[in-house]
């Protein structure tokens, strides 16, 4: 299992790096056939009501069977509305082991998990833009100390990715040598 998660500072440095070196050869026509950055990031919207705070990141497990956090939990309100991410269709709208989980496949592959979703509101089949009510956020048993709070999870096939890649953007500053 291979997964792909937000930056860490020293990561972020290396990635910038790499992000400059990529857009100088671009710019300077020097590079044939570089590929840019996934053009999805930042392109969701948060699936609660305002900017929810992140009380969980992203940790996966460094085997696909070892426990680990295979996405993020963001701190809500018991009954406030989960929302769509982006566009898709609902591929599962149901419980599992007792907990509400609802599914949406988007136009670029990758499928967007929440949990727990009680009172949901759609079915497998329908189509949801970003911002749909898809349910109302319930509470998950020994999950986030009891508080109320959204597991936002990210697949692409069966790699696991880091939901925060979606939501936030990643702006690049380029600084005067030496800096300001």
């Amino acid at each position: 299992m291979r997964v792909l998660r937000a930056p860490s500072a020293a990561r972020f440095r290396k990635a910038w790096w790499a992000t400059l070196a990529a857009a100088l050869l671009t710019l300077t026509g020097a590079a044939g056939g570089v590929v840019g950055a996934d053009q999805s990031g930042g392109s969701w919207q948060w699936p609660l009501p305002g900017h929810p705070a992140v009380v969980r990141h992203f940790d996966p497990p460094e085997q696909r069977w070892l426990p680990g956090h295979r996405g993020i939990d963001l701190a809500g309100h018991t009954y406030s509305p989960v929302l769509a991410v982006a566009v898709g269709t609902v591929t599962y709208s149901g419980s599992i082991a007792g907990v509400g989980i609802v599914s949406v496949t988007h136009p670029d592959g990758i499928r967007s998990t929440y949990q727990p979703v009680i009172d949901r509101s759609v079915s497998q089949g329908d189509r949801v833009r970003a911002g749909d009510q898809l349910g109302l956020l319930g509470i998950w048993g020994g999950h986030c100390a009891l508080r109320a709070c959204l597991h936002l999870g990210a697949v692409r096939g069966q790699t696991y990715l880091d939901p925060l890649l979606f939501l936030q953007p990643w702006e690049l500053t380029l600084l005067p040598h030496g800096g300001w």
